[in-house]
């Protein structure tokens, strides 16, 4: 890649002013980390290690995976696509004095309901440059159908609305965009609390977790998953999606308590998510999000690799059953943890064997995640062969070097 993970730490390292052991003592980890990433002997690094040098450095997490590389832009300005989003966001329209949004007849509530749907469909998928290009028009009609209807269809295209805006700030937030993307989230619980949904205040919690665990604002990212999942902790005649909603809660706080190297913590959410999965009894998919056996299953092998303990992760994949129920881009993040866990213990063959699997289950997810990336550069490297599958996937995704 034109820029690897340590092209940017050493950097970002420099204009700090900080040598190689003053950057390992600020984030709490070895000289040899810093040293390695910095000399692209490791292009690969555990969320953990990532949130650790992004504080050290004063930057987000995500600056330190780079941009996605595949969206065409101009000079360093935004993807058009980008663009477009960010301001179906924070349109001139919010502003005062700035005038009004074009106002044009809304869709009915089921058309809305039809497109709402639909997105979702391409979401799982992670065909993320046809959400990206669907967004902006989805917004502006759900904002459309609030300022038409009354009554009950308003408060049903509130609950579309604020749907909408989660979608965008999970979207926003996979391309690095997590200061639009929080915006985006702030405008969706304003609409939840309008709407005829009281659910939606839970998923937005959710997704705000997600973001900070993003941003790598770990404590807040479990404070506030914990906090809800409290507040709505399901009793003995609890729903089926009142326990799917609590039981995504606790994967939330465990992924975060995993990347604040709270490893009980996190064990013990797990614990409560996996009894409540097992609760249910089969796997659910609720707000485009799922939650069940499988997916709980899915949730510890990530976090085994994130706490480094790869013979535990493999271990336990192969105990998880329904893999293939799950939605593409789910799936596909799966394959991507086993094949970290294969890499850390140096089987090189069966981790390509596992990014070839996510590769062919969502093909545009892997152009644009950036540890995938930086782990097939990883593979690539230590590859001694002219031509290997991993050159070859190298090539696909259009991995520069």
């Amino acid at each position: 890649m034109t820029a690897t993970l340590g092209d940017r730490v050493g950097e970002l390292r420099v204009r700090r002013g900080l040598t190689q052991e003053g950057l390992a003592e600020k984030a709490r980890l070895s000289v040899d980390t810093v040293r390695k990433l910095e000399q692209n002997q490791r292009f690969t690094a555990r969320m953990n290690t990532l949130n650790k040098l992004a504080r050290a450095l004063d930057v987000e997490t995500s600056a330190l995976l780079g941009p996605p590389a595949v969206l065409p832009s101009a000079g360093n300005a935004e993807p058009p696509s980008i663009l477009a989003l960010r301001q179906a966001v924070t349109p001139l329209s919010g502003f005062p004095g700035m005038g009004q949004e074009e106002d044009v007849p809304p869709p009915t509530v089921a058309e809305l309901r039809s497109s709402m749907r639909g997105t979702e469909r391409i979401r799982r998928q992670g065909e993320l440059t046809k959400i990206t290009a669907l967004l902006p028009t989805l917004l502006s009609d759900a904002r459309s159908a609030v300022r038409h209807y009354t009554g009950e269809e308003r408060s049903t295209s509130y609950a579309m609305l604020a749907e909408a805006y989660q979608v965008a700030a999970t979207t926003l937030t996979a391309f690095g965009k997590e200061d639009v993307a929080y915006t985006a989230l702030e405008r969706s619980m304003e609409a939840a609390a309008l709407s005829d949904d009281p659910r939606l205040e839970v998923v937005g919690i959710s997704t705000l977790s997600w973001i900070f665990s993003k941003q790598g604002r770990v404590a807040d990212a479990e404070h506030v998953a914990v906090r809800m999942a409290e507040r709505i902790e399901p009793g003995f005649r609890s729903a089926p999606l009142d326990l799917a909603l609590w039981g995504i809660l606790l994967l939330r706080g465990a992924t975060a308590a995993v990347r604040a190297e709270r490893g009980d913590t996190a064990e013990e959410l797990l614990s409560l998510a996996s009894a409540a999965a097992a609760r249910i009894g089969a796997d659910r998919l609720d707000y485009a999000t799922p939650f069940g056996p499988t997916n709980a299953g899915v949730a510890t092998v990530n976090a085994y690799v994130d706490m480094g303990k790869p013979d535990k992760a493999l271990n336990h994949a192969d105990r998880i059953p329904g893999l293939a129920g799950l939605p593409p881009t789910w799936l596909a993040r799966h394959h991507l943890d086993r094949a970290q866990a294969y890499a850390e213990l140096r089987r090189d063959r069966e981790a390509t064997r596992a990014l070839l699997a996510a590769e062919r289950t969502a093909p545009e997810w892997m152009r644009y995640h950036g540890s995938s990336r930086h782990l097939v550069a990883e593979l690539r490297g230590r590859e001694l062969r002219r031509t290997s599958p991993i050159k070859d996937l190298a090539l696909r995704l259009e991995i520069d070097g």
